[in-house]
């Protein structure tokens, strides 16, 4: 007899090899993107910097990413993404290489504006694909799939990154990660053919398309849904960017917590992230109250990261963060559900690369904020001040909702 494939099972597994694709490529996304801040002491003390100004580098990454993000989502939603996703993670990968080699400060801020460039094809990309070629009873799962990957991504840097540093000094770290990320590129190079094919739905001609809309496009970024959706991604990413970049040496500065257990601290706050993803699209699947679930999960991370400030033991400060960071998860799938709702078909490249550009302008902020606050001896507010932000993109949702 010869086995039968029926279309269900079919659909599944193309959702399967889509969504392992596409989170492959946002592991590295989010690897790279935590890649600095564990090794901030080590950096900073072979460079003679201040906070302030080894921030710069995070700055000069945020400011290419979210000026190029836009357009990249225009691109994904018109040519095939194989090409675009190689292309992003081999030239990071190519990036950290030279970062590891630089023996002038800037030319080490100057690769990481590279890097900053790698990473604008990710989110476009992968919510294009995502939304395009996953079936519809799988999308709130592929997201939360997809999300976890990132974060997971972001969870095993410190401590990979650690161990590295130890055997290797900060150089040796970074070009252990750009080794990862060239044997991803290879993956999805290798793999990638359910990958081909450009994202944008066939229209009438080439030259309607073209003429009708560049302009009905970026007036679609411009409706109050969108920019109430940009706005959103830049206090939660704001809030986040406290805690993530700046955690361990505020614990340090705060009760001379050993930095072990400082990144053990983080550890926990971005694996519990990256679980509480998980969860969260197994919640966000079985509800159409995507505000609620995300409201109520974005107040109770700021409860528990307002904690931090406290001077408590190790023990309850890895508790704190670990809650921290589950909430933080539980509210992503039902974010990007709420985005995906008040897209129109066709047009999700775009607006995920547009409100997602909001991590980037979060990024701008976050060093010059977060590292003037070190700088100034006020390592406790770092704490404050992001559950404060996080509070403050609760009414987004709300408008979000509203607008649907």
């Amino acid at each position: 007899m010869t086995p039968t494939t029926f279309p269900r099972d079919a659909a599944r597994a193309n959702d399967t090899k889509v969504i392992t694709l596409v989170s492959a490529g946002h592991f590295i996304s989010h690897y790279y993107i935590l890649v600095l801040p564990p090794l901030f002491p080590l950096v900073r003390a072979e460079f003679g910097v201040s906070y302030v100004e080894l921030g710069s580098a995070l700055v000069a990454f945020n400011v290419i990413a979210g000026a190029l993000q836009t357009p990249a989502g225009f691109l994904v939603d018109r040519v095939s993404v194989r090409a675009v996703l190689v292309g992003g993670v081999a030239l990071g990968a190519t990036a950290l290489a030279l970062a590891s080699m630089a023996t002038s400060f800037w030319l080490f801020v100057a690769m990481f504006a590279v890097l900053g460039l790698a990473n604008t094809v990710y989110h476009p990309a992968d919510y294009a694909l995502l939304s395009h070629r996953v079936s519809l009873p799988r999308m709130a799962k592929a997201y939360s799939v997809h999300t976890f990957a990132g974060i997971l991504g972001s969870a095993v840097a410190p401590t990979t990154l650690l161990l590295l540093a130890d055997s290797a000094g900060w150089r040796g770290a970074f070009l252990g990660a750009s080794v990862l990320g060239f044997a991803v590129a290879a993956f999805l190079l290798l793999m990638g053919d359910v990958l081909e094919g450009a994202q944008q739905p066939p229209t009438k001609t080439k030259s309607q398309q073209q003429d009708a809309g560049a302009q009905a496009s970026w007036r679609l970024l411009l409706t109050p849904p969108i920019l109430v959706n940009f706005v959103f991604f830049i206090l939660l990413s704001l809030a986040n960017g406290g805690v993530q970049n700046y955690a361990v040496v505020a614990l340090q500065a705060m009760r001379g917590t050993p930095l072990a257990v400082a990144n053990l601290g983080l550890s926990a706050y971005l694996l519990t992230s990256a679980f509480g993803v998980l969860l969260g699209g197994y919640a966000a699947a079985r509800t159409k109250r995507h505000d609620g679930l995300a409201i109520a999960a974005i107040a109770a991370n700021a409860l528990a990261v307002a904690g931090l400030a406290v001077d408590a033991g190790s023990l309850i400060l890895i508790v704190l963060m670990s809650v921290a960071g589950l909430c933080l998860g539980l509210s992503l799938p039902s974010r990007d559900m709420l985005v995906r709702a008040v897209t129109p078909p066709g047009s999700f490249g775009k607006v995920f690369g547009f409100v997602t550009t909001g991590f980037n302008v979060a990024g701008m902020v976050a060093p010059l904020v977060f590292g003037w606050l070190m700088d100034q001896g006020y390592p406790a507010t770092i704490f404050l001040v992001s559950a404060a932000v996080g509070l403050a993109s609760i009414p987004t949702v709300m408008l979000t909702a509203s607008r649907r």
